[in-house]
């Protein structure tokens, strides 16, 4: 199980060389207050003098310190690889390359002048982690994280809320659940006020990734000590509490050594606590963090190759969508010319490889709009909408003229109906309109899902638009003439003899037939049935109105029965035989109608709306084929030739093709995560099942 901790170095590294941390790896934070010797504790792990020292703020940036344990083997091997290292004991940062650093004091240096570097030279402080690695055989394989001391109160150029800021730099790391939280507290303060323990328990209420230790027993007042705190009465934590003797800064000035220091330390605890000196002592607390970092690394293990791999695959569908750069421009704009032109005509087929799930698009949309919002339209057209009996009865009387008519007039009938008919055109030339716009909303849909590399080239993108706009565009007008000219066809011709319409008449002739029997039986015997005959039979001869439809020679007595009634209805004249121009009487609204006006009203009323629903049929059926031929069907078959006429040319290659400007560094950016991943997932895999136990 040792090998794990320098597994989990290496998805460190790896993970450095991109700058990301998507992965959450298994690491020691190190938290406490300002000056309460966490630097000092890392310095006694290592065995050297590495880290900057001093009172106040010193530590401003997180820095990450994985310590290597070397064998002798390893050290061969590492020396061959290094150009011949003499030192057995050296450093790397990850900002300086491959320099190797053997003199410790250059480590501290160099890290001083880092943290200036980025954090300014008077105590600001900076989010942006120092990666250090130890490679020494007195060190065991850890990976810490010295973070800035938790302090109150601003001192130098530090904002105003830099305790803030401290938090969120110190909770950003151990709020990850696969950190073991060291939280460092000084023996010469209260246990119950240590903040390390309170941010430590805010992220781990239990307890189970928190390990206490208590720096400075040697600078405890005199006559106390802290065994109740290291024995756990005082605060119980469950990882256990070791506590630690540091060099002072006295020590520190005179140049004692760690290994000196460690002594020191051990005869100090032999001395003041010799129950507890074997479980204390910074040699113990090297040996527990290696094998708390162990254990814990083996728990996480599972859950962080099952991310990678995750992860890994996201990335690789991430770089797919950003496709390859462009090596043939030619070749690449003619084929995404036509595999969009493609999607475009197989989204109105019905035959796109992404098909809408939320609402009906392309075709289907279409078709909808033909037989439902269309159909439906016309269907609710009412075939006598806006037309009163007055109405009827005007227009009949105004196709007489000065003359009283003995049958109904047969222009009547045209005017009206074709008044009736024209109420078809608004509606048809919607359902154009509607058509259109989803031609236009299947560009947009093709955009989206079926062609994500148009989304690599905006300026194509837009002139692929702008190109099938312009193409719906020319075909929208021809298109709204044709749906003009259906119902101008339907209006020029009034076809009487249309089989449908002479079956309507033959059924009417047959009711008003039946009727006119009716009345001659309700008739009193008194009045003679053949009144009035001689009469009749001269003007039906002459008549040109609608013949098979009111049959007088048929009924000779009924027609000179309804002339009398028709007669009496007008208002008397003044002068026997003096004609009277019906255009001068004005027609009361609420008066009531004479058999006779009624009669022919209601011939007329069935005659517009039989010929009506018999030209809503035709309209119904003609316009869906006019727009499928004259603009889908059209835009379809000429959209591949017009985008290539109008994009494919060498001029417009460079201007079309180029790239968002943040595309390439977002593909270059997902290949280098994806190599990460993808090398993480080797390192994993190289791990045996009895490197876990």
């Amino acid at each position: 199980m040792e090998a794990l901790i320098p597994v989990i170095n290496k998805l460190q590294d790896v993970f450095n060389t991109v700058g990301s941390d998507v992965i959450q790896l298994p690491q020691i934070a190190v938290v406490g207050t300002q000056s309460s010797g966490k630097s000092s504790v890392l310095e006694s792990l290592v065995g050297k003098d590495l880290l900057p020292r001093g009172t106040g703020v010193v530590t401003r940036r997180p820095l990450i310190l994985q310590l290597v344990n070397l064998s002798p083997e390893d050290r061969r091997k590492a020396a061959g690889e290094e150009n011949g290292i003499e030192s057995e004991e050296w450093g790397k940062f990850l900002h300086t390359k491959n320099k190797i650093y053997t003199d410790f004091d250059e480590i501290r240096q160099e890290i001083e002048n880092e943290t200036e570097r980025i954090s300014g030279n008077n105590k600001g402080i900076s989010a942006e982690p120092i990666h250090l690695k130890i490679f020494s055989p007195h060190v065991v394989n850890l990976t810490l994280v010295d973070l800035p001391g938790i302090t109150k109160v601003p001192v130098g150029d530090q904002p105003k809320d830099i305790e803030i800021q401290i938090r969120d730099l110190i909770l950003r790391y151990i709020s990850n659940p696969n950190s073991i939280i060291l939280a460092v507290t000084a023996a010469n303060t209260d246990m119950a006020t240590s903040e390390a323990l309170k941010v430590a328990r805010e992220v781990d209420p239990d307890g189970r990734r928190t390990l206490a230790v208590i720096t400075k027993l040697d600078l405890m007042d005199a006559g106390t000590d802290a065994m109740d705190v290291l024995m756990g009465r005082v605060i119980p934590v469950k990882l256990g509490i070791i506590g630690v003797v540091n060099r002072s800064q006295l020590d520190i000035n005179n140049k004692k050594i760690v290994a000196e220091a460690i002594r020191d330390e051990y005869a100090f605890l032999q001395k003041k606590y010799p129950s507890l000196a074997n479980r204390n002592g910074t040699k113990y607390l090297a040996r527990t963090l290696n094998r708390l970092l162990m254990h814990h690394i083996r728990d996480c293990l599972p859950e962080l190759k099952t991310r990678i791999n995750v992860l890994a695959a996201q990335y690789q569908s991430l770089l797919n969508s950003y496709g390859e750069p462009v090596e043939d421009k030619s070749a690449t704009l003619l084929q995404l010319i036509t595999k969009f032109a493609s999607e475009y005509c197989n989204t109105i087929e019905g035959t796109a490889k992404y098909i809408e799930t939320s609402e009906l698009c392309g075709g289907a949309r279409i078709c909808y709009i033909f037989h439902e919002t269309f159909g439906r339209t016309l269907e609710s057209v009412d075939p006598l909408g806006g037309l009163t009996t007055i109405d009827v009865l005007t227009a009949i009387r105004n196709a007489t003229g000065p003359r009283p008519a003995l049958f109904v007039p047969e222009i009547s009938f045209e005017l009206l109906v074709k008044r009736q008919v024209k109420r078809l055109e608004e509606p048809s030339l919607r359902c154009v309109e509607l058509v259109h716009e989803e031609m236009q909303r299947i560009i947009q849909h093709c955009s989206n899902y079926s062609t994500q590399e148009l989304l690599r080239f905006p300026k194509l993108h837009d002139a692929i638009v702008e190109v099938v706009t312009s193409l719906l565009r020319k075909r929208l007008p021809v298109t709204n003439e044709m749906v003009h000219n259906l119902v101008a066809i339907e209006l020029a011709y009034i076809n009487t003899k249309h089989p449908d319409f002479a079956d309507a008449c033959g059924l009417m002739n047959s009711n008003i037939e039946e009727q006119r029997r009716n009345r001659m039986r309700e008739l009193p015997p008194s009045v003679p049935r053949d009144k009035g005959a001689p009469g009749d039979g001269t003007q039906d001869a002459g008549t040109g109105g609608w013949r098979g439809m009111v049959k007088a020679s048929k009924s000779e007595d009924g027609a000179y029965e309804e002339k009398t009634k028709y007669m009496t209805s007008l208002p008397a004249s003044p002068q026997k035989g003096h004609a009277i121009n019906l255009l001068d009487v004005p027609v009361p609204v609420s008066r009531k109608l004479s058999a006779r006006e009624q009669r022919d009203c209601e011939v007329i009323e069935r005659l517009i709306k039989s010929y009506f629903l018999i030209v809503r049929k035709n309209i119904q059926d003609s316009v869906p084929k006019a727009v499928m031929h004259f603009l889908v069907n059209n835009v379809k078959d000429n959209l591949q030739s017009e985008l290539v006429g109008q994009l494919y040319k060498s001029l417009l290659l460079e201007d079309l093709l180029t790239e968002s400007e943040d595309m390439a560094q977002r593909r270059n950016e997902a290949a280098d995560m994806l190599k990460a991943l993808q090398r993480a997932s080797q390192v994993i895999a190289e791990i045996r099942e009895t490197h876990l136990w």
